[in-house]
């Protein structure tokens, strides 16, 4: 195995889902890398499907933090959780969107993804979409491990994306798909065990 690939699997291998920041500043140029990293992702068609927002601290995430708290608490409250259990979820949703010196909203467009009559097949291109925006997520996820920054994926703009894209005025056809949360890491994250391969794996 050569040196470089030895230093690729590493950089999986040692990759871990990081919540807690520093207040420390992320370098404006490791920031492009990350996100040209991203860019050069697979995707259905070379459509490349992505669109991404880079969210600073300031008024238009606190706008978004609080408008996404408010519907999260509408959905716990219809789920019959209790106040300190609501309270509790939403703090802790709160502080990992503001928490962080950086967040990038990943969002997926469809316009220029092939038109299908039958909803079969357009309902598999949608999906073509959004499997690209995860690997381009990916992509970014590696890359600023390898930039000894630490980021975590977080899924909760899938549940509004109509709330993400008014409050950040974002055109009608990006759909958030997720956020990542970036920053120099204040922990190491948790190691998570992998499912053995014998046990995901069929050979034919």
């Amino acid at each position: 195995m050569s040196p470089s690939l030895v230093g690729f699997q590493e950089v999986i291998a040692s990759r871990r889902s990081i919540r807690h920041f520093t207040p420390e500043a992320v370098d404006e140029d490791a920031l492009m890398r990350i996100l040209a990293a991203g860019s050069r992702a697979p995707s259905a068609h070379n459509r490349q499907p992505w669109r991404w927002v880079v969210l600073k601290p300031g008024e238009a995430r606190q706008r978004l933090a609080g408008a996404m708290e408010a519907r999260f608490r509408e959905d716990l409250l219809a789920d019959g959780l209790a106040a300190d259990q609501i309270d509790a979820i939403v703090d802790r949703g709160r502080e990992r969107l503001l928490g962080s010196p950086l967040s990038i909203i990943l969002c997926m467009t469809l316009e220029d993804m092939d038109s299908y009559p039958d909803d079969r097949r357009q309902s598999a291109e949608r999906t073509m979409a959004i499997q690209s925006v995860a690997l381009a997520g990916g992509h970014m996820l590696l890359a600023a491990h390898a930039e000894g920054l630490g980021a975590c994926w977080i899924c909760s703009p899938l549940f509004v994306p109509d709330i993400v894209r008014n409050v950040l005025d974002l055109p009608a056809s990006w759909e958030a798909q997720g956020m990542i949360i970036l920053g120099h890491p204040a922990e190491s994250g948790r190691q998570r065990s992998s499912r053995p391969l014998e046990e995901i794996v069929r050979w034919r």
